[in-house]
């Protein structure tokens, strides 16, 4: 049977991206819409020729919906998760999974207990170059992993294009960190291959907005390896750029072109050359996995360890600019 799916907000950038996937996928149709923005949400309902309801408890009450895509403002996701979660309908949610690990730690609670399929959309982990670099660190052609740097960045706030509810501290929980700095903070944290002990952080306010658009992260662990994460929303021609060192290596991806290169000291002469590496396809998207979770009746188990850690990460590094210190993990309420 085809997957009906009830659209929670068209508040996130992303929301018709991932409409776009449910009426492409063969498994999943768009049913109906709830938006805390009724004219917002009217409006797409009438697009999708779908009914809108003004009541999120009416839409998750429908028996014939059976999942729902998450994109309301961050500080929502607890509120409508666990709605969607004690209704029984099946989650797929853009990142992050909650502003704190307490909240994050509730909904994880009330899909396990609902027996729901919850996955976060972490794009980047399913991409060509993730799953190279991972192959090469399995492979041990680094070494030991000593530092690892992630950069993503674009000019949304000094070109004006975002819109301005990405500038809303409390609907969004923070700026360039918690929105674009979600990819490279996962990405960062999955190359360091170990457990993060504190984060240190500092943002910039370069267009004077609420939250900052201009931010770097510090993770900390216990070998002394290090992972910066960099984003911003005031950087214009700044590539998405990797580099992964170690000991024995180093892997650089996007300096500037999106090629990924390794310098190898195992099994090499004494004057080890750059070779760039084939990239495998894509792994299937975060959303199709969600479907094949449903209709396999599986786990998203990498896919929602990951997303935990990341909504830690994020709290610590929110945490980290507001004290003015390095937060230990261990610190944050469970």
């Amino acid at each position: 049977m085809t997957i009906r799916i009830g659209k929670i907000s068209f508040w996130h950038v992303h929301a018709w991206d991932y409409v776009k996937q449910a009426q492409e996928h063969e498994d999943t149709v768009i049913a109906a819409v709830w938006d805390e923005d009724a004219e917002r949400g009217a409006e797409a309902a009438a697009k999708l020729n779908v009914p809108f309801f003004e009541s999120l408890d009416e839409m998750l009450a429908q028996e014939d919906i059976d999942a729902v895509i998450v994109d309301a403002p961050t500080n929502r996701h607890e509120e409508v998760i666990l709605a969607a979660a004690k209704a029984g309908k099946h989650i797929f949610t853009e990142k992050v999974i909650a502003s704190t690990q307490k909240e994050a730690n509730h909904i994880l609670a009330a899909v396990n207990d609902n027996k729901v399929k919850l996955t976060v959309s972490l794009p980047r982990l399913n991409d060509a170059y993730t799953l190279k670099i991972q192959e090469v660190l399995e492979q041990k052609l680094l070494g030991k992993i000593t530092y690892v740097r992630v950069r993503l960045s674009h000019n949304g706030a000094t070109a004006n294009w975002l819109p301005s509810h990405f500038y809303n501290l409390e609907q969004c929980q923070g700026g360039a960190l918690i929105d674009l700095g979600c990819h490279p903070m996962y990405l960062t944290r999955l190359f360091l291959g170990e457990k993060i002990t504190g984060v240190s952080a500092n943002f910039g306010y370069v267009t004077g907005k609420e939250v900052e658009d201009n931010a770097v992260a510090t993770l900390h662990t216990e070998s002394g390896a290090i992972g910066v994460v960099e984003a911003g929303f005031v950087n214009s021609h700044s590539p998405f750029t990797i580099e992964v060192h170690g000991i024995e290596g180093t892997l650089l991806f996007g300096t500037p072109e999106a090629k990924l290169l390794l310098k190898t000291n195992v099994g090499s002469q004494d004057s080890p050359e750059w070779n760039e590496l084939t990239l495998p396809d894509n792994r299937e998207s975060a959303f199709h996995q969600w479907v094949g979770h449903i209709r396999g009746n599986t786990l998203a188990e990498e896919n929602l360890a990951i997303a935990t850690e990341l909504t830690s990460l994020m709290e610590a590094a929110n945490r980290s600019v507001q004290e003015g210190r390095k937060i230990k993990l261990e610190e944050l309420g469970s």
